[in-house]
């Protein structure tokens, strides 16, 4: 596009010697700044950054009058969204106005702002969540447009203190606390809808207290914080302009999608027996998940693109995400957060080298851009993702987004494969694909220890090796495919038979107690079979079959040596709303006997444990209804039944109600 134009009546250029020029310019130069065209309006973005900075705090805390202060450093990778209004003018001044709100990194202890101990207790604050209005003033360069921008800061934070005495602990509501933020940066326009931004904010937030009820202590703080940051911007009401090449998928070209998902999630009161630490509460509960994520490609030469996926997370499953081998929500990972928190859920590189012959066309997707393969084709991907995003995958149970919620359905309840508490992993992938086949492997960190969400970097010493072949084939015309998987986790783990044997309830010691003791370099090893098959255009049938050998901890996933399932789906075609879908499946959930003598010993999985054991098969029946409000919106109603809960007969049965809305785009 063409940036030059006339600037007034009078040809004046605009030149600011000041800030008594620039008020002069606004009063008496209507014509300058007139409004700019096709530039000006409203806008919505996310941004990610590094966040760090100083945290000044004291502990005084009057048993025996002692007190702890100091000022220690803090850091962490955030995320957050922001809104404004920009107005340009034809002189190239830009002036706007913006409302932003960051969160801090999911990983363990990044929201803690500042921490302080005395010989009778410690405190800490964690930050919510920080947010700004800014006023923000920029000259328009055409591609570029540099900016300054201050106004007024506020953050959301909690604070907590734990009494060394009784270990009881004594924590705040959310309490605002309000500051000064100013900064800079540039805006580089993409094209006329979308920009990226480099930015740089200082924020100080100044001197507050808490006094803490059961102390009564007081905890004073303030902090100095930088925030650098790069963000993508959409403009709303902008007129997109032609492109020379409508279909350009050449280097730099770039596809980006996102997708909100809420699901609430309730079970009515149960029957229990007796109950422990990772049994569902038998009272009923309900409770909230809420995910936010972007996904853009970015197509860097032939055949290598780069995928980045930031997501924002927050919610809860029932009981804390425990209770139940085939966990009744598959977006309520092993983390619990009241707000929001930010994590850079995937960010790889993948190279595709075609090998001639047929080629296919490919639809923009999430992890996909658009454009035309090889068929024959060698496929490696390498940095951050989900081991499911490319093995043991099927078309009709697979996205608890989309599709069926319950761990042992939309995966292979016994393929307990390499991830953090979120499910993710970072990981090196190698794939040959074929018309009719395709066979794939890969290396991925593992867990330091079991359901941690610190990853072992000892390469090649500690990881999971995973190897699939997928025969795809159309018999009668409809399409199917079969998949074999194999796995093994080199891994630091405890035996479930050497915790049982330590275990000794004379002394107080239960199975969880004594499995710590029992871990050392281990491998766990198993297979699953995973088949969907096409019974017309409407129909489509899917089973899942997986076994582990059940001899040492479960790392990653969930508590199943054992796993069958089955299901269909189908579209609503029959009933005139193709877009719709019904899905109906069972599960079938066991675990050998040294893990049920283990559980039976007071042991704990990630997610079951309830103090002892009546051991029994745990059976998972799902049925949802889909239903398409408008493209992009599917509202889901969806029933589970849960028999014996945890493997335990004497618990349950439970039946769980949930509501799902996603929104993509």
């Amino acid at each position: 596009m063409n940036r030059l134009r006339s600037i007034g009546a009078g040809g004046r250029v605009w030149n600011v010697a000041g800030a008594g020029a620039l008020a002069t310019l606004l009063l008496s130069s209507a014509p300058v700044l007139a409004q700019e065209p096709g530039r000006s309006g409203f806008y919505f973005g996310g941004h990610m950054g590094y966040l760090f900075g100083n945290g000044t705090a004291t502990l005084a805390d009057p048993i025996g009058i002692q007190s702890a202060g100091g000022t220690t450093p803090y850091g962490t990778l955030y995320g957050g969204v922001h809104a404004g209004y920009e107005q340009h003018f034809a002189s190239r001044l830009m002036l706007g106005l913006e409302l932003d709100m960051s969160f801090p990194n999911y990983s363990d202890l990044a929201n803690v702002l500042s921490y302080r101990a005395t010989g009778t207790g410690t405190a800490n604050e964690q930050l919510e969540y920080l947010a700004s209005l800014r006023g923000r003033a920029g000259y328009d360069m055409g591609s570029w447009t540099p900016f300054v921008t201050g106004g007024i800061a506020w953050a959301s934070t909690r604070y907590s203190r734990t009494d060394l005495t009784t270990g009881n602990e004594d924590a705040s509501p959310g309490n605002i606390r309000v500051g000064w933020t100013v900064g800079g940066g540039l805006d580089y326009r993409l094209d006329p809808r979308w920009t990226t931004r480099f930015e740089y904010l200082y924020t100080n937030l100044g001197l507050s207290g808490f006094v803490f009820g059961s102390a009564p202590a007081r905890y004073d703080s303030q902090y100095s914080l930088n925030q650098f940051r790069v963000g993508l911007n959409y403009k709303f009401g902008v007129e997109d302009e032609k492109k020379a090449k409508a279909d350009d998928r050449g280097p730099g070209s770039w596809e980006i999608h996102g997708q909100t998902t809420f699901i609430y999630q309730g079970y009515p009161p149960i029957y229990a027996l007796y109950s422990g630490t990772n049994s569902l509460p038998p009272e009923g509960q309900s409770r909230e998940t809420w995910t936010v994520s972007g996904f853009l490609g970015v197509r860097l030469w032939q055949g290598g693109e780069l995928y980045f996926n930031p997501e924002f997370l927050q919610g809860f499953g029932v009981a804390n995400t425990v209770g139940a081998a085939g966990y009744p929500n598959g977006e309520a990972q092993k983390s619990n957060f009241p707000y929001p928190r930010f994590n850079v859920s995937r960010l790889f590189l993948r190279q595709e080298i075609g090998l001639v012959g047929e080629t296919e066309t490919v639809d923009s997707d999430y992890g996909q851009l658009s454009g035309v393969k090889d068929i024959n084709r060698v496929t490696l991907q390498f940095g951050k993702y989900s081991v499911k995003d490319i093995f043991d995958t099927n078309a009709y149970a697979n996205d608890p987004r989309i599709d069926f919620l319950n761990w042992s359905i939309w995966a292979a309840g016994a393929f307990d494969y390499p991830a953090d508490r979120l499910g993710l992993t970072w990981g090196l992938t190698a794939e040959l694909n074929r018309k009719d086949w395709s066979v794939r492997a890969g290396y991925f960190l593992v867990p330091f220890e079991s359901n941690a969400n610190t990853l072992d970097t000892a390469l090649f010493v500690r990881g999971g090796y995973v190897g699939e072949l997928e025969m795809r084939y159309r018999p009668f015309g409809q399409e199917g495919a079969f998949r074999l998987g194999t796995w093994l986790n080199s891994v630091y783990a405890g035996s479930y038979n050497q915790a049982t044997v330590l275990a000794n309830p004379d002394l107080g010691l239960n199975a969880n107690d004594t499995i710590p003791w029992t871990r050392q370099g281990r491998t766990k090893y198993g297979l699953y079979l995973n088949f969907e098959q096409a019974l017309s255009d409407s129909v489509g049938l899917f089973g899942r079959f997986s076994w582990n050998d059940g001899r040492n901890e479960i790392m990653s996933f969930t508590d199943i040596d054992t796993s069958l399932s089955l299901g269909v789906q189908i579209k609503g075609t029959l009933w005139g709303r193709p877009d719709d879908r019904v899905g109906i499946a069972g599960a079938w959930n066991n675990i050998s006997g040294d893990h049920s003598a283990y559980l039976a010993a007071g042991g704990l999985g990630p997610l079951v444990g309830d103090g002892a054991l009546s051991y029994a098969s745990e059976n998972v029946f799902e049925a949802y209804y889909a239903f398409q409000l408008a493209k992009g919106i599917v509202a889901t109603a969806d029933y589970q039944f849960l028999g014996n809960p945890a493997y335990n007969i004497v618990r349950g049965p439970v039946n769980v109600f949930s509501g799902r809305l996603r929104m993509s785009f």
